[in-house]
């Protein structure tokens, strides 16, 4: 393996057998003058192809037991999460741990964002961020707030994400919180946020809220016209409380609902409220 480039003292670039640029971390890589010919490849800990020139200054900068425990969760979550993840998931993760720990060494608590729908909204997510918090803190003997967990389990949620950034993700948890409140308040119920049947409900809100964002709206055929009205005389109700859904998503962020989308919504509150909810 030829080392040709340094990043610190213990990252370098290089290239394999075949050519292909790669990182590695070892022990002192990057002290010898370069380019040289590494033969002993046992001190060599992890290695990462196709990695982008921008994360270089992160490689840099950031302390290797942090971006090697970062990298650990990433695996942990592709594995667990059964899912194609960014692949940029590893550096973003190991960028905020870093700063989290800063934080935390001077003392500055950051509130974040919509903690109570994440968990919710996202529990396999969150479930896996607070076991990866529990492993940084026991690693790196640091004492990162419990609240941590939130912002581990956004990246997650973001690596899935065909948009793949954090606005998206935060706009999506916000805008469902809205939705389940104006649920609530209009049919006077209380969703159980812990069942399966709001976890379905919130998926399908997820799925609403990303078409919107991409301008790609469920638009059906007219034959939607007679079902859409037998469903409104069936579910009065549930049908009101969709048009202030839809009056909301309008007014508030220029969503207007087709009469698909409008029913899609009508037969998931319906199901949710008549399965796992409590009158107030």
């Amino acid at each position: 393996m030829e080392i040709f480039k340094k990043i610190n003292n213990n990252v370098a670039l290089a290239r394999d057998a075949k050519g292909r640029e790669l990182v590695v971390f070892g022990k002192g890589v990057g002290f010898p003058a370069m380019p040289y010919q590494l033969d002993d490849l046992s001190n060599i800990r992890r290695t990462f192809y196709d990695v982008n020139e921008t994360y270089f200054d992160l490689l840099r900068d950031i302390p290797e037991e942090v971006f090697l425990i970062a990298d650990d969760i990433a695996d942990t979550a592709r594995e667990e999460l059964d899912c194609s993840l960014s692949p940029n998931l590893t550096y973003v993760l190991a960028d905020h741990l870093n700063f989290a720990i800063q934080r935390c060494q001077k003392g500055i608590a950051l509130h974040t964002p919509l903690a109570y729908d994440i968990r919710h909204l996202y529990p396999e997510e969150y479930s896996i961020a607070k076991e990866a918090l529990h492993l940084v803190c026991d690693r790196l003997q640091v004492d990162l707030p419990e609240e941590e967990a939130i912002s581990i389990a956004l990246h997650f949620i973001t690596a899935e994400s065909e948009v793949g950034n954090m606005h998206s993700t935060i706009l999506t948890a916000k805008v469902i919180s809205e939705i389940s409140g104006l649920v609530e308040q209009t049919l006077g119920v209380k969703l159980d946020k812990d069942s399966f049947s709001f976890s379905r409900f919130a998926m399908h809100l997820r799925y609403l809220v990303q078409r919107m964002m991409h301008g790609k709206a469920l638009n059906g055929e007219s034959g939607t016209d007679s079902m859409f009205s037998a469903i409104c005389r069936e579910y009065p109700d549930v049908y009101g409380c969709v048009q202030k859904i839809n009056d909301f998503l309008t007014k508030t962020y220029g969503w207007p609902c087709s009469k698909e989308e409008q029913l899609y919504l009508i037969m998931h509150i319906h199901r949710v409220c008549a399965e796992h909810t409590t009158k107030e």
